[in-house]
């Protein structure tokens, strides 16, 4: 997936599934009032009514209300367009909801119907002091965790993207497709990392489905196309070299960037979404059909995230730890069983039956990951 997942029908009818239900068990019923202190977003197809322009620095909770008629998505940005929270996938009548820690400065909220574009945008201004999150020690240290994840898996990905890159440029199509699942295994595992940073990731991640009009059309799934369908990779050399160069770039802002533990907490939930949106569905490696490569990416990344939480997740929700660490081994049980070789089964092997039942076991993992986020924040 890149930052951007468009549901079309086929996938809205799969997500009766997946995404609706896992949704639904994290937030309000459609139009219901939100708890007291939350900020309400009333999301349509043309307008982003927040309820206030001006909130206390700390943890603040957005309860976004889809009105509208497309899928949306809500997004609040520091300056420069870097993403300090999002929730995507926001389908029609659903409310969901997203916390994020907000120091004292100016920022924007955006809702994006359609998920293409800029959005609608509004101000938001955050005033006074607040003591972060990190000032809890195992919280502070749970940041540091993953952030050494993060250092190994875009390590990886350097290398194996460069090996990507050549032989797409060497016109060597088999070596290509052999390693084109692989490299984008370490990308799809620190995707929420590179989601930060603004235009970076759908150059690198976008798929066709994504573009806005007249948007040019670079990355992974540009090539994937061409390896597939077309078959001729022979005016693909800029767009290889351009792939590697923003990857290279991505990386250097990932192993830079100062996360909080609540992207960990969102961060974990937002790779099951991804998996429950776009690699169920088959959308997401729409010509390859190795979308079980970026599921498995996606499962393995959402645990490490929870994994470093885990020491804070133990002291104030022992029970929720059990929980997760069940939910995790039933949906690694349940992917385990489409082994092939040191791969996976290709998408298109698959049974509705076979995606029913890892459909379910995503389901049921999302539900608890979906109360780690208020954990970490109080």
């Amino acid at each position: 997936m890149s930052a951007t997942i468009r549901l079309t029908a086929g996938a809205l009818a799969l997500a009766g599934l997946t995404a609706l239900t896992a949704c639904a068990a994290e937030a309000p019923a459609p139009g219901a009032a939100p708890k007291p202190g939350k900020v309400t977003v009333n999301a349509s197809d043309t307008e982003c009514k927040v309820a206030v322009s001006e909130v206390a620095a700390g943890t603040s909770t957005f309860a976004i209300t889809n009105g509208g008629s497309k899928v949306t998505e809500f997004y609040v940005y520091a300056p420069g367009d870097r993403v300090l929270a999002e929730v995507e996938n926001i389908v029609p009548g659903l409310t969901r909801e997203l916390i994020a820690e907000l120091p004292a400065g100016t920022y924007e909220t955006a809702c994006k119907p359609g998920m293409v574009g800029k959005g609608i945008r509004n101000p938001l201004k955050v005033t006074g002091e607040h003591k972060p999150l990190t000032a809890d020690a195992k919280l502070a240290e749970a940041t540091r965790s993953y952030q050494r994840y993060v250092k190994s898996q875009s390590d990886t990905l350097l290398v194996k993207t460069q090996e990507f890159v050549d032989a797409v440029k060497a016109g060597d199509i088999g070596k290509a497709k052999e390693l084109f699942p692989i490299s984008r295994t370490y990308w799809e595992r620190i995707e929420p990392v590179a989601e930060i940073f603004g235009d970076l990731d759908p150059a690198i991640d976008a798929r066709e489905a994504d573009l806005a009009d007249g948007e040019e059309w670079t990355g992974f799934h540009k090539i994937e196309k061409d390896l597939w369908i077309t078959k001729d990779v022979s005016a693909d050399g800029p767009v290889a070299d351009k792939l590697i160069a923003d990857v290279k770039t991505i990386v250097t802002k990932a192993n830079a960037a100062e996360l909080t533990p609540l992207n960990l907490a969102n961060g974990a939930k937002e790779l099951l979404d991804e998996v429950a949106t776009g690699k169920i569905t088959g959308e997401e490696d729409t010509w390859s059909h190795t979308d079980l490569w970026d599921f498995d990416a996606n499962l393995q990344g959402s645990k490490a995230a929870v994994q470093a939480l885990r020491p804070v997740l133990e002291e104030r929700a022992p029970d929720l730890v059990k929980t997760l660490d069940e939910k995790f081994a039933a949906a690694e049980a349940e992917l385990g069983e489409h082994r092939k070789g040191d791969g996976w089964r290709l998408h298109d092997e698959l049974s509705k039956a076979e995606l029913k039942r890892l459909s379910d076991v995503i389901n049921a993992l999302a539900e608890p990951i979906s109360e780690i986020a208020p954990i970490v924040a109080r």
